[in-house]
C-alpha cells in the first residue's frame, strides 16, 4: 500500500495569504497525514514545530541543488524527518543532448554522496522535457541508466503524459528506481491532453488513464497530490484528488 502526500507547493498561495501554520492545519483537516516539502530552508523553524503539531510527516522534500549549499539543505531536511531529498527542476535547455543528460547525472551522483552523509536518499523529479524522445529512448531513461543505483526517481506522471510519453511503458523501463509519483489530471482539448497548467484537475476528473500508470509503478511507495495551478479552491481540489487516489488504490 502506497502512502499519499500533499506537495506543499500546491498551496503556496494560501500559505502566502494565510500563513504556514493555518495552511498545514487545513491540509491535515482535508485528510492528509504526509506533506512533501518545498522551501524547507525558508520555513524550517516553523515546519519543525507545525508538522508534528498537526500530525504531519514529511518523508520527501523538494530542493534545487545545483549551485546551492547542499550540506545545509541536507542537514535541515534530516532535522525535519525527511528521508529523501528530491531535485525538482533543471532547465529544459540542459536536456537536449545525451552529453547534457550525462552531466546532469554526474551532478546528481555527486549530490547523492553528500545526501548519504546525512542519512538521506536523493532523487530527481521530471517535467515534460525529460520524458521527451532522445534518440531511440527518452532523456529520462538516459539519465536513469547513468545514475548510481542509490539515486531514485519521482516521476511526475501528469507531465510525462501531457508531454506525449507512453507513461506505463516509461515507468516499466525505469523499473524499481521509481519510488514516488506526482499525480494530477488533465482534460482533453481538441483530442489531446491539455498542456495548459491552469487546466490541471484532481485525479479521476480528467482523461489520464491512471490504472495502467499505477500498475506500472509497483515500487512507488509515495503518491503525491500536486497542482502547479488550479482554477478552483485548492483545498477542495486536493481533497478530491486524495479521494480519487484512494479509490484507485483500493481496487488494485
Amino acid at each position: 500500500m502506497s502512502d499519499i502526500a500533499l506537495q506543499l507547493y500546491s498551496i503556496r498561495e494560501r500559505i502566502e495569504s494565510d500563513g504556514l501554520a493555518p495552511s498545514l492545519a487545513h491540509a491535515a483537516s482535508a485528510g492528509f497525514d504526509r506533506i512533501e516539502l518545498f522551501n524547507l530552508m525558508g520555513w524550517a523553524d516553523e515546519l519543525r514545530t507545525e508538522l508534528p503539531a498537526n500530525g504531519l510527516a514529511a518523508p520527501t522534500a523538494h530542493a534545487r541543488l545545483l549551485g546551492e549549499d547542499q550540506s545545509a539543505i541536507f542537514a535541515t531536511a534530516a532535522s525535519l524527518g525527511v528521508e529523501t531529498i528530491i531535485d525538482p527542476f533543471t532547465e529544459p535547455a540542459l536536456w537536449t543532448t545525451r552529453d547534457d543528460v550525462l552531466r546532469i547525472a554526474d551532478h546528481l551522483n555527486a549530490s547523492a554522496a553528500g545526501a548519504r552523509e546525512h542519512g538521506l536518499a536523493l532523487g530527481y523529479h521530471n517535467h515534460a522535457w525529460e520524458a521527451a524522445p532522445l534518440g531511440d529512448t527518452t532523456a529520462l531513461e538516459v539519465l536513469a541508466d547513468a545514475l548510481d543505483p542509490e539515486v531514485v526517481l519521482e516521476v511526475d506522471a501528469y507531465w510525462a503524459a501531457v508531454g506525449g510519453a507512453d507513461v506505463p511503458a516509461l515507468l516499466a523501463a525505469l523499473g524499481t528506481r521509481v519510488v514516488a509519483l506526482h499525480l494530477k489530471d488533465a482534460p482533453l482539448v481538441d483530442g489531446a491532453l491539455s498542456q495548459d497548467r491552469h487546466d490541471q484537475l484532481p485525479v479521476g476528473e480528467g482523461a489520464i488513464e491512471w490504472t495502467s500508470i499505477l500498475d506500472a509503478a509497483p515500487t512507488a511507495r509515495l503518491l503525491v497530490v500536486e497542482f502547479d495551478e488550479f482554477r478552483g479552491d485548492i483545498y477542495d481540489g486536493a481533497a478530491t484528488s486524495l479521494a480519487g487516489i484512494r479509490t484507485l488504490t483500493a481496487v488494485r
